[in-house]
């Protein structure tokens, strides 16, 4: 820990290098943390994905929310879905009407109508034990980016926020998404690996992980990332 004009400043094990982050700049964001992608039963599920890496990750996350309330960050939360007619993406015009399995799953399946990934259902709410509170921000969002059609963007600069820790799910899809836009608008953002899991083979997990800490951010693991946010608790 040390003092960066005026402002204590932390130092988190990453690759490729260390980030260092001042507190009161630097927010979690938990990416999607739903039934629809989490649990038996969800859209996932549904479609055939393996969703058994939720009981290692689910812990890996709260295990990093718990860190950052008690070192003082700020928390937003991503909610992925869409309103009861699917205004969002019912249009063929759009690609997501193409690309998004959950909508194609309910067009084939009519009973799934408004059951998946749809606010107010099951398949949108947290997953048991993600609760946020008090002062801590839900953002909800129609695409794979969390700046995508979002005030996201607005409600991080209104507070001068300029680093980012990562958690959540799919790490290749909405967590790469986020941080490549976080990239792309002056964000420093550190995804911390072992707090997400992948779409898909194991390929995939391996794949973002080379892009950020290559060409995007940072990449860490939650028991580094809660060591270091403890050292801030610590030393108040």
């Amino acid at each position: 820990m040390s003092t960066t004009a005026g402002k204590t400043a932390v130092k988190i094990p990453a690759r490729p290098e260390a980030l260092v982050i001042v507190p009161a700049q630097t927010a979690l964001v938990v990416v999607d943390m739903q039934h629809a992608f989490l649990s038996k039963g969800g859209y996932l599920d549904l479609v055939g994905t393996d969703v058994s890496p939720a009981a290692r990750v689910i812990p890996a996350v709260l295990a990093v929310i718990g860190a950052a309330r008690r070192a003082g960050l700020r928390i937003f939360y991503f909610q992925n879905g869409f309103d009861e007619q699917s205004r969002e993406a019912r249009a063929p015009s759009s690609p997501l009407y193409h690309k998004s399995k959950a909508l194609k799953f309910m067009r084939n399946n009519p009973r799934y109508r408004r059951m998946l990934v749809t606010r107010g259902s099951w398949d949108f709410e947290f997953v048991e034990g993600i609760r946020p509170r008090r002062g801590e921000t839900v953002v909800n969002k129609s695409r794979y980016s969390g700046f995508a059609g979002t005030n996201f963007d607005m409600l991080l600069r209104a507070e001068r926020i300029t680093t980012l820790l990562l958690v959540g799910v799919n790490t290749n899809v909405c967590v790469e998404s986020t941080l490549r836009d976080a990239y792309h608008r002056e964000y420093f953002a550190l995804m911390v690996a072992d707090a997400t899991f992948q779409s898909g083979p194991p390929a995939m997990m391996e794949a973002t992980i080379f892009n950020v800490q290559n060409f995007f951010g940072w990449v860490s693991t939650a028991d580094e990332v809660c060591r270091a946010l403890k050292s801030i608790r610590s030393h108040r």
